[in-house]
């Protein structure tokens, strides 16, 4: 039996495992939600009670968030509290905590499951009326009961929040009774060593709401370990055990309080050695504090501490102590709580009357009083705040070192610090010790933090740990060690980092860079591949910006510096956006749409647009303003438009006012910048990107902040454009802007593997451009090559799939012809992009001399064959290194220089890789990082999308989509094909779709499915939402009834309520793909499931290019067909259901007298709406309960 326990244990604990807990608790979270929210809804107190909660939360500045936000957090918060609460009780139960063979819920094997179930027998016999929630709660209150498990269910825990229903409380009973294939316990946590770890991956992984909410990651042990190492060791050498104290005021499941205890412990057995092991423990646990903002998370601290002391102890049960063990972990906003630094509370939320159910506010005051703590340690969150008002409370808090938009780095920097022990009355100054995201470095809103606040403290170490692997921390990181004192004289400890871990390492922990950090922090002025150990002064540290970087980096960035003989800002007039929307989504449309639909827009180049020096695939943006920039009155389908989503414009700020407040119209952009928009000559670029993309724009289109440009001044001629764009193209361009702009790592929190420097994304501000050092470039060719590189790319862009396609009907001879001139073009730009590179090299002095062949004169060669990927391609065949750097651009390493190249290239290849070999700085500029890409999606794949969207287009011609009288008219996928089969008009459609095809000898029919059904998007709410985008859509409705509400008269624009926003979760993919987080409909075809005709099981589609009328007409004529085909009451009803949703709109914009049918639309349909329901016998109002279901997948039968 012993054999069966730990093998259940490692198969069902193990995060790793594929069947994990974790991993089979999300949907049992999912469920509790969604049951949880149904008994919100259905019970009228309960959901006023839950209102009236949200407005407090408002009026006291705690939440900026919707009512249906806010409840979402809650219901999760409480669902999460049922789970982990009956895991702790699985975990006490299996382990005999409570004594031997003391079960309540089931137990890991056939004995104790019987125990289990006779518990339940017992108890419902002594108890008629029980449900199981009331068996499930009964449960609970055996924790109550015990000291040391007491605060798990108390009056602060997240079970308090919400109840789930009896049939949803069964479900959490069964699961954790659930039996393998082997009639065994499927979930068991007996363990010799009552290891809590799972609970770790628990807090991680278990909701995937909280864990995008907050990011949750928890700290690698060997992280935690290392800032110990460099606080709590250091602090206990110099003060007594008696009376220590340490905090993590972010303690999340609580390792750095495990890790801490632990050392606590081994500290009093030497102590004092006779002291009884409870007592021991005890003590230590009284030195422990911790704090979260997320109440399961503390819930998961303190029963990990629970079971560590008792371990400490040498208890076997927790019912052997009297008391508690001593620690206090507590749930709430550490941010928020506590008076400030100088003892006055900043923010008196008891005062406010409004503290949430989970939060002991008292306590929470009491734990988080400045001056504390003997060492400080955690992982801060470092994300940016969501919440407005959250916000704004936290900027008002800190604002003395938070400035502009900022993260959670600055105010939890400040906090750890605060928190520590000042040092006054004869008691040493706390340590310090956080490992967080190093974006203050570089970034704007770091200047107070580094020059306000660090010349204030003693920092004493700052670690760079972006090159180390550190699992779940993909932004880069740094861990400050350091004291709340007065800066002291001694110097800094600096470890710079130079390079990331080559590949990913096994063992994160005894991964090269993290081993080297350990083994040489305190040998200053050791250096090797991966780190630098400084020594850094007083000085640095505290001026902004800090660019902490090795000896060949430093000696090169110096170098171009000097040879600077003015900057990017001193020939500009500016750098940045021409527009700023405030609202994207609501703005940027896809250009095939505003063609169909909008009239007034211009296009809109975000970053993904600029590459390569060019740009391209823009989407277009509403644009209410004329070709010079002067206000226009919009069109009348832009005014409704516009109107959908007022509460939200209206709401939008910049300066701390909103657009109306600052003078502009509320549809205007929020800031628009005329000025610029009339620059047609501009040179724009990424905001964010691994390497430096900057392109000369001579179109008509607005920048917003993801791609900014550099607007030079009205004097200026193409050729001051063309000689900028060729400099900061080079790679010596993008060298001195990494090494001065912040590392956002490779795309995500969540990404860990950082190894290839070339993958990792920089944000390219306008403050740091302004300050690029530009050479002496009188006399030099760089105006050339920037043509030469310009010109090819606009021929380029004519050999683009997608721009060959405009010039007529696709076939193959012109897909093949434009393929090879694309090649062809693209391999000259390789060609004359490194040349340029190494012109440039010898304009900064980096060469002795001009290594650059003339432009124009050379051969273009193949991505893979530059010197510097010969030269990487050598070292891979040698075994010093492993890239991606091939596979990843498409190209085939070679370590010879090509014979095919003319001898001119071959000589200078052969110079330049010699040159790489023994110049230091050379080698560092022709690194992968700097070099740029020439990323490119393949041919094929770029073929089928820009036959794709022709063939879209096609089908998107107005007529297709109406009768001979002008009315809409529905169609089939079947119809649509008999008709490209038949219709002349139609015949290079039918040409094309083999083209596009990937399916040989498919039927029309079946290209058109393939093509189509990705496209449509349902015309009725109940197929477009799912879970929470019901309620979210039902706010959205509330919201425009009382914008009509306001247009006449009846209530002010202030009580207008603003809806939230929507997310994946909550639309079907195929609406979130073509609507996003707004719900604005940007699909080129609508969908009718289930009303297809009678023998037709093809989709019914519609075209989106219609007006409101138009839909409603088409959803009446379908509703009508079907009737004349004798369809069922459930699908005639579900037709209607579209028609009740489109009604209001048709009435809003619609119902003016039509001059052709002498009728007001709106009136008439909705008295045809009448009719019909009248005809299938059931009320209008009671129309939308029979809208029709998403269709659902069979399951196959279980065998048990």
């Amino acid at each position: 039996m012993q054999n069966e326990r730990s093998d259940n244990m490692a198969r069902n604990t193990t995060s790793n495992s594929e069947a994990s807990l974790t991993a089979a608790l999300q949907p049992v979270i999912r469920n509790l939600v969604k049951d949880m929210r149904s008994r919100l809804t259905e019970d009228a107190a309960l959901h006023q009670t839950w209102v009236t909660e949200h407005a407090r939360a408002q009026a006291a500045d705690r939440i900026g968030a919707s009512f249906e936000e806010w409840s979402e957090e809650q219901l999760q918060q409480a669902a999460a509290g049922w789970v982990l609460t009956t895991v702790f009780l699985r975990f006490i139960e299996d382990n005999d905590l409570f004594g031997t063979r003391q079960v309540f819920l089931t137990g890991y094997d056939a004995d104790r499951r019987s125990l289990g179930r006779d518990y339940e027998a017992a108890l419902y016999q002594a108890h008629s009326d029980y449900s199981y929630r009331a068996y499930l709660t009964h449960c609970f209150e055996q924790l109550a009961d015990v000291p040391a498990t007491k605060d798990l269910v108390g009056p602060h825990a997240a079970i308090h929040i919400i109840d789930p229903s009896d049939d949803a409380a069964r479900g959490i009973i069964e699961f954790f009774r659930a039996l393998d294939a082997d009639e065994n316990t499927r979930w068991t946590f007996n363990d010799p060593e009552r290891s809590t770890r799972f609970l770790g991956d628990l807090y991680q992984d278990l909701s995937e709401y909280a864990q995008k909410k907050w990011a949750l990651k928890q700290t690698p042990n060997f992280v935690e370990e290392f800032i110990l190492d460099r606080t709590l060791t250091p602090a206990l050498e110099e003060r007594p055990l008696e009376g220590f104290k340490l905090i993590d005021p972010t303690c999340g499941s609580g390792h750095f309080l495990l890790g801490a205890f632990h050392r606590l412990v081994t500290e009093w057995e030497k102590h004092a050695p006779a002291m009884p092991a409870p007592e021991r423990a005890k003590k230590a646990m009284q030195s422990i504090h911790g704090v979260d903002i997320n109440p399961f998370a503390v819930a998961i601290s303190q029963f990990r501490l629970t079971v560590a002391y008792m371990q400490a102890a040498k208890d076997t049960r927790l019912t052997e102590r009297e008391s508690k063990p001593g620690f206090t972990v507590l749930a709430g906003d550490s941010l928020l709580f506590g008076p400030d630094a100088v003892g006055q509370g900043a923010l008196n939320l008891q005062a406010q009357n409004f503290v949430y159910s989970t939060e002991n506010a008292d306590a929470l005051d009491e734990i988080l009083t400045p001056g504390t703590y003997d060492v400080v340690v955690g992982n801060p969150p470092y994300i940016e705040v969501k919440d407005p008002i959250l916000k704004k409370q936290y900027k008002s808090r800190y604002s003395r070192y938070i400035k502009g938009q900022y993260n959670l780095t600055i105010p939890f920097m400040v906090l750890f610090y605060n928190l520590a022990t000042n040092g006054s009355a004869n008691i040493p100054a706390g340590w310090t010790g956080q490992i967080t995201g190093n974006s203050f470095f570089l970034k704007p809103f770091g200047v107070s933090l580094v020059e306000n606040f660090f010349t204030e403290v003693d920092v004493r170490e700052i670690i760079d740990t972006a090159g180390a692997h550190i699992p779940g921390h993909g932004t880069p990181t740094v861990i400050i060690i350091g004291r709340n004192s007065a800066p002291s004289r001694r110097k800094i400890v600096g470890v710079i980092g130079l390079e990331g871990e080559p590949t990913t390492p096994a063992d994160s922990s005894k991964g090269l860079v993290w081993t080297s950090i350990v083994n040489n922090i305190d040998e200053s002025g050791y250096e090797d591949s991966y780190i630098s150990v400084q020594e850094l002064s007083r000085d640095f540290v505290s001026s902004h910006p800090w660019n902490l970087h090795g000896t060949t980096i430093s000696q090169t960035a110096e170098w171009i510096q000097e040879k600077s003989k003015k900057t990017v800002g001193e020939i500009t007039d500016a750098v940045g956006r021409t527009t700023h929307t405030g609202l994207d989504p609501a703005y940027f449309i896809p250009k095939n749409r505003s063609l169909t639909k909008f009239s007034e827009t211009v296009e809109v180049a975000t970053g993904s647009n600029i590459r390569d020096y060019l740009i391209i695939n823009c989407n277009v943006t509403l644009f209410p303003y004329d070709s010079i920039g002067n206000s226009i009155t919009p069109h009348f389908e832009e005014q409704k438009h516009y109107w959908t989503y007022r509460s939200r414009l209206q709401k939008r700020t910049d300066f701390g006012k909103t657009v109306e407040q600052r003078g502009l119209r509320w549809f205007d952009h929020t800031m628009f910048f005329p000025d610029r928009y009339q620059r047609k000559l501009c040179l724009p670029f990424p905001f964010v990107a691994t390497h430096n993309h900057f392109s000369l724009n001579r179109d008509n289109r607005v920048f917003n902040q993801k791609g900014p440009a550099i607007i030079m001044p009205n004097e200026a001629s193409e050729e001051d454009h063309l000689r900028l764009l060729g400099v900061l193209n080079s790679s010596t361009a993008c060298f001195w802007l990494k090494q001065n702009s912040h590392g956002k790592g490779i795309g995500g929190v969540n990404q860990e593997s950082r190894h290839e420097l070339f993958d990792e994304f920089y944000e390219f501000t306008g403050t740091t451009l302004k300050k690029f050092p530009l050479p002496d470039l009188e006399g030099s060719d760089v105006t050339e090559r920037g043509r030469r590189l310009d010109a090819l790319a606009q021929e380029l862009a004519t050999y683009e799939p997608a721009a060959v396609f405009t010039n007529g009907t696709p076939n193959q001879e012109t897909i093949d012809e434009a393929e090879a001139n694309y090649v062809r073009v693209r391999r000259l730009m390789i060609a004359e992009q490194e040349e340029l590179d190494w012109a440039v090299y010898f304009l900064y002095g980096l060469t002795d001399t001009d290594m650059s062949l003339p432009a124009g004169s050379v051969s273009g060669i193949e991505l893979g064959s530059r010197p510097f990927e010969i030269a990487l391609a050598r070292r891979v065949d040698a075994g010093e290194t492993t890239t991606a750097w091939f596979e990843r651009h498409h190209s085939t390493p070679v370590t010879e220089i090509p014979d095919s190249w003319p001898e001119a290239q071959r000589v200078a290849a052969r110079a330049r890789l010699d040159l790489m070999a023994s110049d230091k700085s050379i080698k560092l500029l022709e690194a992968p990082e700097y070099k740029r890409r020439w990323s490119d999606d393949l041919w094929t794949d770029k073929v089928h999308t820009a036959l794709g969207d022709w063939l879209l287009t096609r089908l998107e011609t107005p007529e297709l989509w109406r009768r001979a009288d002008g009315m809409p008219q529905p169609r089939t996928i079947r119809e649509l094909a008999a008709q490209v089969e038949t219709d002349p008009d139609l015949a290079d459609v039918l040409s094309v779709l083999p083209l596009w095809s990937t399916r040989r000898g498919a039927t029309v029919e079946k290209m058109l499915d393939d093509l189509l059904k990705g496209e449509a998007v349902p015309y009725v709410a109940s197929l477009r939402y799912r879970n929470r985008g019901f309620a979210k859509r039902a706010e959205w409705e509330a919201t425009w009834d009382a914008q009509r509400r306001e247009d006449a008269g009846e209530i002010t624009a202030e009580a207008v309520p603003v809806p939230p926003n929507y997310s994946s979760a909550d639309m079907v993919p195929t609406a979130w793909k073509h609507r996003g987080k707004l719900d604005v409909p940007k699909e080129r075809f609508i969908s009718y499931p289930g009303a297809s005709p009678e023998g037709d099981s093809t989709l019914l589609l519609g075209w989106a290019g219609w007006n409101d009328l138009d839909k409603g007409l088409a959803i009446f004529s379908t509703f009508a067909d079907r009737a004349d085909e004798d369809a069922d009451t459930e699908t005639l009803a579900g037709i209607l259901a579209g028609l009740v949703e489109a009604l209001p709109w048709i009435r809003q914009w619609h119902n003016d007298l039509d001059p052709q049918f002498n009728l007001k639309m709106g009136d008439y349909l909705e008295a045809q709406l009448a009719e019909a329901a009248r005809s299938l016998s059931i009320p209008v109002e009671d129309i939308p309960a029979h809208a029709p279901k998403p269709a659902t997948r069979g399951r196959k039968k279980t065998s048990k």
